[in-house]
């Protein structure tokens, strides 16, 4: 909300102006205590809800900032963790003074701890690994401990050394079974060590060794401000430029977004369009664990790897090679090239599509994200395009609407609104509070409907913030039936992005980076929020990831669930039966087969991704693999899955395939992957259905 971000900014500004900070505080050269100020600052009085910065906050703060610097519990010493805790109730207390001495301790620290590592992984690889002896290595580093000495830091590198280096002995047995040139156990062993040696060396040396100060006290700010809530976070200079370049609608990779889960670098979205999404190799849920460029022979293991530095090494120039070694889903390894490209944002517009059943036309369209820009609204944005689509939909004779919101993270909130006004007559959408500030009420105020017909939306377990205001207002409404995951994201805050260059007068400390800052809390009309509970669907059907922990409620220090006073509204005054509709879409999707496999299949993903014991003797990893491979087997009918649904593009984008080849493409692909999709099919049967329905009722209602 671009009116509210002035409005803080400036409140803030003012606020700072009146403090009695002094012009030395802003010439003092140490930037990191100037940081410290401005930020506890801007936290303490911009943030929605404030915390208390007391001694439960400095243990808070003790304990994730430690977890961030060592999570695989490799480099401090149980001594060295006995001697921070002098600080663990004290952290308040320093913030209050702009105090980093805890900092300078455990930075120096780290630093010789890093040091005195690369001895030991060098000690550990240069013996031979034994995989014919039974035993395990615990991948659990949450609940275990710190080592007291150096023999047992040893013994932990050399078992995580050795589980690592479990996948280039594989790989080498594997490729023996082919090969002419057979090798001993002995040779094959010591060169894969050897690949372990140059891939770590690599990491250290590369990256390690790269990170400065800075980059260390960006991670320790972001265990501050992360107390407050998890969509809060600090971008230093550096990643405030990403985060720019994100936001021109320009990337220039493999078109994937990482995030980091314990030591693994997960992929958690495709963009569509993008190299990754064209190659059809990679899928959201997999695991890169290793990294090789195309002009070099080894490649760089990013197990435990900071997700920066992981990213670093993916990204690139366009027309350059990546070659990545990936963890999939469903426990396989499998290496994949992808050539990098620029990502153009035209994939993240709305798209639609129309599909005939019955002698009746339906309308699909997929929006992934509530796009708009910012410095000019009447520029295109997602509701102007949504409205297009629509008309154009009815032009071909749409006779029932499905809004697929499915992974979409959400974007702005005047965008959602326009959009939510398109399906009703006028009326609030949504609520939106701010701290010791009355409520805000949108609204709806164009009277014009652009659709009147039936309407489905679908959602699921990552549809997040906007997508959320949407399916709540229209759910409220009795506008639409909603499809999809138990709950939704449970997103229900809002956030600003703040430049901290802004807040200080004659900066001389150079960039001192922005803050991304929850400001607002939004409420369903009903009054109630969607924060952590989310929005749940009319119709729930279980998808691949109904059993792993995406949502709001699984993220660290999540802003609580509250409810607020509702505001008048009417219900939609349709002819559509929607009590009945429900009941008939549940009665058949619980008796789906494709639906039953799928549940299966997530429940099976959730126990591969809970084990946290692995067996390092080889036969026993290979046994494992080989038993993943095979169960993964069962499942391959959920890929091959095909409805008898037929989509194609309208008229305009038929009218563009011949010049756009690989428009064309894109749309293919979308087609199939919709023609596959069984949650989509259910959506037009819930459209015939509420079709039929209104017939009826019509008539009904003509006759009394």
């Amino acid at each position: 909300m671009k009116r509210n971000y002035k409005i803080l900014v400036l409140v803030l500004l003012l606020a700072f102006a009146s403090c009695s900070f002094t012009t030395k505080t802003f010439e003092d050269p140490d930037k990191d205590k100037l940081l410290i100020q401005v930020i506890t600052y801007v936290l303490q009085r911009g943030h929605f809800d404030p915390k208390e910065i007391n001694d439960d906050f400095s243990a808070e703060v003790f304990a994730d900032y430690l977890d961030q610097l060592d999570p695989l519990k490799r480099y401090f010493y149980k001594s060295d963790i006995e001697e921070f805790e002098a600080f663990k109730f004290q952290l308040d207390d320093q913030l209050k003074e702009y105090d980093i001495s805890f900092f300078n301790l455990t930075h120096d620290r780290l630093v010789q701890r890093i040091e005195e590592s690369k001895a030991i992984y060098k000690e550990v690889l240069d013996t031979p690994f034994d995989y014919s002896i039974d035993e395990e290595f615990n991948s659990d580093y949450e609940n275990i401990g710190y080592v007291k000495n150096k023999k047992q830091m040893k013994e932990r590198w050399r078992q995580q050394l050795k589980f690592s280096n479990l996948v280039n002995y594989d790989d080498l047995m594997s490729a023996q079974e082919t090969s002419e040139e057979k090798k001993t156990l002995t040779e094959i062993e010591a060169e894969a060590r050897a690949e372990t040696l140059k891939s770590i060396d690599l990491y250290y040396n590369d990256y390690i060794d790269d990170l400065d100060r800075q980059d260390w006290f960006s991670m320790y700010i972001n265990a501050i401000v992360e107390e407050f809530d998890p969509h809060t976070n600090y971008f230093a200079p550096e990643d405030k430029e990403n985060f720019n370049q994100q936001m021109s609608g320009k990337l220039e990779g493999i078109g994937a977004r990482l995030s980091k889960r314990m030591d693994n670098t997960k992929i958690v979205e495709l963009i569509s369009g993008g190299p990754a999404w064209r190659g059809n190799e990679l899928e959201v849920g997999d695991i890169i664990m290793k990294v090789r460029q195309e002009d070099e022979e080894e490649p760089v293991n990013i197990v435990g790897m900071r997700l920066d530095d992981a990213i670093k090494l993916i990204k690139g120039p366009k027309g350059t090679t990546v070659i990545l070694t990936v963890k999939k889903v469903d426990g396989t390894i499998e290496e994949i090239s992808i050539t990098r490209d620029v990502v153009e944002i035209e994939e993240t517009y709305a798209k639609s599509s129309i599909v005939e059943k019955n002698n009746r036309r339906f309308g699909v369209i997929n929006l992934p994200k509530f796009y708009v820009d910012f410095e000019d609204y009447k520029s295109r944005n997602a509701a102007s395009d949504i409205k297009q689509e629509i008309e154009r939909l009815k032009a071909e004779g749409m006779e029932g609407l499905v809004l697929d919101l499915r992974n979409n993270g959400g974007g702005s909130l005047p965008v959602v609104v326009d959009i939510a006004g398109m399906f009703i007559k006028e009326g609030p959408i949504v609520q939106v509070r701010a701290t010791g500030e009355p409520k805000e009420v949108l609204k709806d105020k164009d009277k014009s409907i652009v659709w009147d017909g039936p309407l489905v939306i679908m959602v699921n377990e990552l549809s997040a913030s906007a997508s959320e205001i949407l399916a709540a207002a229209m759910q409220d409404y009795k506008r639409a039936i909603v499809i999809g995951s138990k709950q939704t994201y449970g997103k229900g805050t809002v956030q600003n992005f703040l430049d901290l260059n802004n807040m200080v007068r004659n900066n001389k400390n150079g960039d001192l980076g922005a803050l991304k800052l929850t400001t607002q809390k939004f409420y369903r009309i009903n009054g109630g929020s969607t924060q952590l509970e989310g929005v749940k669907s009319d119709v729930v059907v279980l998808d691949r990831y109904s059993f792993i922990d995406v949502g709001e409620k699984d993220q660290k220090n999540p802003l609580p669930w509250d409810k607020i006073d509702s505001v008048d509204y009417t219900f939609w005054d349709g002819y559509f039966d929607y009590n009945e509709t429900i009941e008939n879409s549940t009665q058949r999707m619980n008796a789906n087969e494709q639906l039953k496999l799928i549940g299966e299949n997530a429940k099976w993903i959730k126990t591969r991704m809970d084990e946290n014991i692995h067996s390092l003797n080889y036969k026993k990893y290979k046994a494992q693999l080989e038993l993943n491979e095979e169960e993964a087997k069962r499942f391959d009918k959920i890929s091959e899955y095909q409805s008898n649904l037929t989509f194609e593009s309208l008229p305009y984008e038929k009218e563009l395939f011949k010049t756009d080849t690989i428009l064309k493409e894109k749309r293919d692909r979308w087609h199939k992957s919709l023609s596959q999709d069984v949650y989509v099919e259910e959506a037009i049967n819930v459209l015939e259905d509420l079709k039929m329905s209104y017939a009826i009722k019509k008539v009904a209602n003509v006759k009394d």
